[in-house]
């Protein structure tokens, strides 16, 4: 094991190095090669759409990539599983991210490191860059710092922002527990859900779970203390909204007659006793990367009516950011969205679901060399590498912001977004 991570480390380090460092670059989009294209990109011609803009901001999007340009953006403190490894060293993962915006869904980004833990001159950092682009993603940001930081921006911003590691996780996971309840034979609003972590990604998917139809009052949460109650007197705000009054204490204790555990917090916290004690067709969700909060092999060991998902792409039920993210700009952007909403974010997950329940196509499973998949424990969310994404879930999106009133363009018929999301990419 040791000798395999040793070798992926150096083909990681190999493949950011050889070349041209890094994952991404950039590139004119139109004519450079004459002194009258020159003239046209810079001086003189430049001046007649600044001139535009200037009376009208929102002509940026008529004549600048705004429309079309995403920030990555990350002071480092919370990156992946590594922790506060500071601005610089989130760089790789920032880049990472910016070219699954394009390879994904043709949105073009910069990744942004902010040297800068006060959340204060964060967000006014953030803010004063902000008019260069389209949306912002916040990525890897500490809780609790990153809940003020996302709802200042938001709220001062026209632009869509979304902290994914909160809501593209909650997206993602909502889709799951639709999926996982539908499979189980169990009704939403009945579910007793257990979420061990308690961090930013926790809270966004406790919160997005409830909005989902599951009851605030039948969400049990955790965090290293053991369970969040309201007798405790050490939790912040964030803790407060979740905490249950029922008289138990440990992980053993709340994952009994669970139907449903997400763990986003470490390794091994969960144990096969404990899978054994949850309801019928339990649904868990171990979302801890690298190694989910118990193993697969444990997991699917333990009882053959569990419904099980990691993080990982080498199990099946992965639920990744990346079914999310990309296409939720995708669409914001298309209709030129003020915000990301709770809708959108509703409109998302369902889309993602519904997906999970259609027929898989050829090239999916040709793509991950599979003879065969369909709807059913092993399967409840759709594989990355699925393209009817794109489509499916940008367009849920932008009409999800058109119909609650934050789009500043309208859709296009189903059709006409269709064959302009392929021409894009052609």
């Amino acid at each position: 094991m040791e000798n395999q991570r040793q070798n992926t480390d150096r083909a990681a380090l190999d493949y950011h190095k050889e070349g041209r460092p890094g994952k991404i670059e950039i590139r004119p989009t139109k004519p450079h090669t004459t002194q009258y294209d020159l003239s046209l990109a810079y001086s003189p011609g430049v001046a007649a759409p600044s001139m535009r803009i200037a009376h009208n901001s929102e002509e940026a999007y008529d004549y600048t990539s705004k429309g079309n340009l995403v920030a990555v953006i990350s002071n480092g403190t919370a990156v992946l599983g590594l922790g506060n490894i500071g601005a610089a060293a989130a760089k790789p993962v920032m880049e990472g991210k910016s070219m699954l915006f394009k390879t994904f869904a043709d949105i073009d980004s910069f990744d942004i490191e902010v040297d800068e833990q006060d959340p204060d001159a964060f967000v006014r950092t953030v803010k004063a860059i902000a008019p260069t682009f389209g949306g912002i993603n916040l990525e890897d940001i500490k809780a609790p710092e990153c809940f003020e930081i996302e709802r200042r921006l938001r709220e001062e911003l026209d632009i869509p922002v979304m902290h994914d590691d909160q809501h593209g996780t909650a997206i993602i996971a909502s889709a799951a527990l639709l999926n996982g309840a539908e499979i189980a034979g169990k009704r939403v609003d009945a579910m007793q859900v257990v979420i061990n972590g308690a961090g930013a990604a926790a809270t966004a998917c406790a919160r997005l779970f409830t909005e989902c139809g599951v009851s605030r009052e039948n969400i049990v949460m955790c965090d290293s203390r053991g369970v969040i109650t309201s007798s405790r007197d050490d939790l912040t705000p964030q803790k407060a909204e979740f905490a249950t009054p029922r008289p138990i204490a440990t992980l053993e204790e709340a994952v009994k007659g669970a139907d449903l555990f997400l763990g986003v917090s470490k390794a091994d916290v969960l144990t096969a006793d404990m899978v054994r004690t949850m309801a019928d067709n339990p649904i868990v969700l171990a979302l801890a990367n690298p190694n989910p909060e118990i193993s697969y092999d444990e997991a699917m060991a333990s009882r053959p009516d569990l419904i099980f998902a990691t993080g990982r792409s080498d199990y099946p039920n992965q639920v990744n950011n990346v079914l999310g993210f990309p296409y939720i700009f995708r669409g914001a952007l298309d209709v030129r969205a003020t915000t990301i909403n709770e809708e959108m974010k509703i409109a998302a997950a369902q889309a993602i679901a519904q997906l999970a329940r259609r027929p898989v196509p050829h090239e999916v499973l040709e793509a991950y060399r599979l003879d065969h998949l369909e709807f059913g424990s092993r399967y409840i969310i759709p594989k990355p590498l699925d393209n009817r994404l794109l489509f499916e879930v940008s367009y849920a999106v932008a009409r999800a912001a058109v119909e609650s009133g934050v789009a500043r363009r309208p859709l296009p018929s189903a059709e006409e977004y269709r064959r302009r999301l392929e021409q894009r990419m052609e």
